[in-house]
């Protein structure tokens, strides 16, 4: 395994898919999954709550991160780290695009995409989700971005 994580030029990363967001891949280890995500107005990530830790930094436009029970607002520059088995889901705002670098450890799984993709499918920001109806443990309230 390389220990120099490559150089990402986001401009070569920058990929929209009209359908559905695009996660175009940067960089990829059995520790560590870097994405450039790509939203058009409106799209989004669904809810979902895998474990792993990730980092969402905003490189254009404007949108909604949510943490466990919290929306950040986020624009370019801003950056939210959530740990790993919270809610966690990314919307663009209507009538701009969203660019951001997702930075998630361990990778998540196949099956903790699960939401994602029902999400998508049935075009519903926060599909339900296992153990929804309980609080959300792993959101500490102390520590907000």
């Amino acid at each position: 395994m390389s220990s120099v994580m490559p150089r990402i030029d986001t401009d070569d990363a920058r990929e929209y898919d009209d359908g559905s967001f695009a996660a175009n891949g940067v960089f990829s280890t059995d520790d560590a999954k870097v994405v450039y995500a790509c939203f058009e107005p409106g799209q989004f990530i669904p809810v979902h709550a895998p474990d792993s830790d990730v980092i969402v930094t905003v490189r254009r436009g404007r949108g909604l991160v949510r943490e466990g029970s919290t929306d950040h607002r986020v624009e370019p520059g801003d950056a939210v780290a959530i740990e790993a088995g919270t809610r966690r889901g990314i919307r663009a705002d209507e009538g701009d695009r969203l660019e951001a670098l997702l930075v998630t450890a361990p990778p998540p799984t196949h099956a903790e995409h699960d939401p994602v993709r029902r999400g998508l499918q049935n075009d519903e920001f926060e599909p339900e989700l296992p153990g929804s109806d309980t609080e959300d443990a792993a959101a500490d309230p102390a520590v907000r971005h």
